[in-house]
């Protein structure tokens, strides 16, 4: 058997990754009818946590300390749990192939954003990118038009919050143990969870799935919760192990997977068939974001 290089592993892991994550968003939205966001936040990531503090007694014990920098590394979760709470929202009222594409136009809100904090050049090539992109989101949201949704705009928010979190990741964070912000990210989400099921007064909820309180448990709800725990940790800890081990251009090529199996997800559970302008506008996203990756 021919071994395998860094970057042949680093693109398998987060294949198995993006498929991983795209799976656990799509039983979210099958689920978002029977079980609070603001409740499998705080059961998905209590369920991960264990595991987390397990792989680092056994495997990161390096990463055994307090964050280097505790509140940049506090913010970044909170930017990354606000991100998620964007997207989730969104999810019962638009395809998931839209709202994972509407996700995916990160990498220019990263390019841009990089420019603006750390001064980096923006090419020629990934100016282009910017435009084609805009032009995807325009045939996605369709500004104007009679089925404009606030929902359809929120992936795109979570997008620019996404961005922001990379952006500290890689100026604030970069010297945190990669299993200490998947630590923190998950406590936050468990904080996040707990205070807004608790403190939320009942009607103020976000979207009918953000409704405040607890939420009784049926043995099908702990089967998804346990599988939602696996998925994120699969995605978490893959996501960082391939940045890591491969050049962040090829891997994040293959990020862009994530699209590809959230159509999948979308037509084998929920029998999704975007329209022929959104999925033109789907194609220019992907297109877009591979494009601002040649750097």
């Amino acid at each position: 058997m021919i071994p395998l290089s860094d970057t042949s592993k680093a693109v398998l892991v987060i294949i198995c990754a993006v498929a991983a994550l795209a799976m656990g968003d799509a039983l979210i939205r099958q689920s978002s009818a029977s079980i609070s966001v603001w409740q499998m936040f705080a059961l998905r990531s209590g369920l991960a946590i264990p595991v987390i503090l397990a792989i680092m007694a056994l495997f990161a014990r390096g990463a055994f300390h307090r964050p280097r920098r505790p509140g940049w590394t506090i913010l970044r979760s909170g930017l990354m749990v606000l991100m998620w709470v964007f997207y989730y929202a969104a999810l019962p009222h638009v395809p998931l192939s839209v709202a994972a594409a509407g996700y995916y136009t990160s990498p220019l809100f990263i390019t841009l954003l990089a420019a603006l904090v750390t001064g980096m050049r923006i090419t020629p090539m990934q100016w282009a990118a910017v435009g084609v992109g805009f032009v995807g989101v325009l045939l996605i949201i369709r500004p104007g038009s009679s089925d404009l949704s606030i929902y359809a705009v929120l992936p795109i928010a979570s997008a620019i919050l996404y961005a922001l979190a990379m952006i500290l990741t890689a100026t604030r964070c970069r010297d945190e143990h990669p299993v200490m912000l998947a630590l923190a990210l998950n406590i936050a989400f468990v904080v996040a969870g707990a205070v807004a099921m608790l403190a939320a007064p009942a009607g103020a909820e976000l979207a009918p799935n953000f409704a405040p309180g607890w939420i009784a448990m049926t043995p099908e709800i702990w089967r998804v919760m346990g599988i939602l725990a696996v998925a994120i940790l699969i995605g978490s800890l893959g996501a960082a192990y391939a940045y890591q081990k491969g050049p962040a251009a090829v891997v994040g090529t293959f990020d862009f997977a994530y699209v590809g199996f959230s159509a999948l997800w979308g037509w084998l559970i929920f029998l999704e068939r975007p329209d022929a302008l959104s999925s033109a506008g789907i194609a220019l996203i992907v297109l877009a974001g591979l494009m601002a990756l040649r750097r």
